[in-house]
């Protein structure tokens, strides 16, 4: 039975299972964007696609008619970091960056993901950019442990990041402001998980809590603005930026991610 632990919703195996079972639906919406994100698509057609995914399912897709949110994922093209607003006007192009994230209810329990898009052949730069970001969720992953502190996530993806830059000779921004959170009985709860600190802060991990992890990096400054619609974020400098994310379960085997395709 769902419980809370300091303020962090704990949750039974059966609920996690309820959850898993939400997680996919929001695997198959994402996997159905990934493909139609070609040139010459709108930002707003791939929104129909991910909506139609998750009410076939039987579910609800999560983001529409959150705090007004107006679509059922959230579109951030090249120089957005999050939040962006699909439209049918917005026609995808080559060479284009595209951050994706959905959400979806089923039976009450949320799954949250997010992956990036490259639009036909994309700068390798760019490329570099997205695997960075996409490794350094994993890195994060891997510490969504019983017994670790909800820091040692957090300086998991920031270390990830700051090994890729080396690695790369890319100086990655990593977003601060926006980061992960807890989810379960709904989609945005305590903890809320930075992107960037020191490991062995914060409370302790314990089984039944699900945690999303999501870092956000760019190619250049880290500081962002939120513009006039009151959702789009982007980069102040107008370098481009990436973002990965997975639902995360702690089980007494480990980190089970919930919105991971099921091959």
């Amino acid at each position: 039975m769902l419980r809370r632990g300091k303020g962090i919703e704990l949750k039974s195996t059966g609920e996690i299972q309820a959850m898993r079972a939400a997680g996919l639906v929001v695997a198959r919406a994402l996997a159905a964007v990934t493909a139609k994100a070609q040139p010459g698509v709108s930002t707003g057609e791939l929104d129909a696609v991910a909506e139609q995914v998750i009410r076939d399912a039987g579910a609800v897709p999560s983001f529409k008619g959150y705090q007004g949110f107006p679509a059922s994922i959230c579109a951030s093209l090249n120089e957005r970091v999050v939040h962006g607003i699909p439209s049918r006007h917005e026609v995808l192009a080559e060479g284009d960056l595209l951050s994706v994230d959905c959400g979806a209810i089923l039976d009450g329990w949320h799954g949250d993901s997010a992956v990036t898009i490259g639009v036909g052949p994309i700068s390798e730069r760019d490329q570099k950019l997205s695997d960075a970001t996409r490794e350094s969720m994993w890195a994060g992953i891997e510490q969504v442990r019983a017994g670790n502190r909800l820091s040692d996530i957090s300086h998991a993806v920031e270390s990830s990041a700051r090994a890729s830059a080396a690695a790369d000779g890319i100086d990655y921004g990593i977003i601060e402001e926006y980061g992960g959170h807890g989810i379960g009985s709904e989609m945005h709860m305590a903890p809320f998980l930075p992107n960037l600190g020191k490991p062995g802060r914060g409370p302790k991990l314990k089984v039944g809590m699900a945690i999303a992890v999501e870092p956000m990096l760019t190619l250049g400054s880290a500081d962002t603005v939120e513009l006039d619609d009151e959702w789009t974020v982007v980069t102040t400098d107008g370098s481009r930026a990436s973002h990965w994310e997975h639902t995360v379960a702690i089980t007494e085997d480990g980190p089970w991610v919930l919105t991971q395709p099921e091959d």
